[in-house]
């Protein structure tokens, strides 16, 4: 694929923005280009209120190898590395502050930052031929920030295992290590996708943008903190249109009309 075309494609529809990492040839790597191009694509979707679910796809046979190898291999200086980090570690942020629920779709290979970019992803989605690892072990490299998404969502000692073997793991494996939600055969894969978003598009925009944010707060605080930050949090959305048409739609055995935002 010529490289004049965009490294990100995106692609709205009924309140779903798909991103589409569109690097195919280098199983879309997270080179300088392409994290500018997600980055960018992410900083839009913050603002954008329309927005209600953000899937992440990619062309070709792979999900994402992880960095850019050859192209970090032309370089030597240890800053060019720690801005290249910080840079990746923004769009991973970016992915977990955006107000929207955020779903990979995962087929081939995700592997080192590529496994990060789907453990950064609050859902995910992958074929059954999937696999996934963070192999930089493999090539005298710590996957260091792959490991902190992956240490946040499978358990301590299955996560070190990954990392200090760089094995490969089967999509059946990451989701029952919790890496993953759901695996679909192949050919069911974009059906698959379609039922979670569709999921979650169809409920109300306001307690899902008010449940991601909390939810991602309250994971680092203690016990008494987060019940009482919560507790606030479910107080506000009391008071919100959706909840009062939410519990009248129950009573009176209906459907609820959301409003738009």
């Amino acid at each position: 694929m010529s490289e004049m075309t965009p490294a990100v494609l995106r692609h709205d529809i009924g309140g779903l923005a798909t991103l589409t990492l569109n690097r195919p040839g280098s199983f879309n790597a997270l080179s300088e280009e392409m994290l500018e191009a997600l980055g960018g694509e992410l900083e839009r979707l913050a603002d954008d209120g329309s927005v209600r679910c953000v899937v992440i796809a990619a062309e070709g046979r792979a999900f994402c190898a992880g960095h850019d190898l050859k192209q970090m291999r032309t370089q030597d200086d240890k800053a060019y590395f720690q801005d290249l980090f910080a840079r990746c570690a923004g769009v991973m942020q970016a992915i977990v502050d955006l107000p929207v629920p955020v779903i990979a779709r995962v087929q081939g290979i995700a592997t080192a930052a590529g496994c990060q970019l789907v453990a950064s992803c609050d859902l995910a989605v992958a074929a059954r031929s999937a696999r996934f690892a963070v192999s930089g072990i493999n090539a005298g490299l710590f996957c260091s920030t792959p490991a902190v998404a992956l240490s946040r969502n499978v358990a301590r000692k299955r996560a070190v295992e990954m990392l200090l073997t760089g094995e490969f793991i089967d999509a059946d494996t990451a989701r029952d290590w919790a890496l993953i939600n759901r695996v679909a055969d192949d050919e069911r894969l974009d059906e698959a996708v379609a039922d979670l978003t569709g999921s979650i598009c169809a409920k109300s925009a306001v307690a899902v943008r008010t449940g991601k944010a909390m939810f991602q707060r309250q994971l680092h605080m203690p016990l008494d903190e987060a019940y009482a930050f919560s507790g606030d949090v479910m107080a506000d959305n009391m008071l919100a249109e959706d909840v009062a048409e939410g519990i009248d739609a129950f009573i009176e055995k209906r459907r609820p009309v959301w409003q738009d935002r």
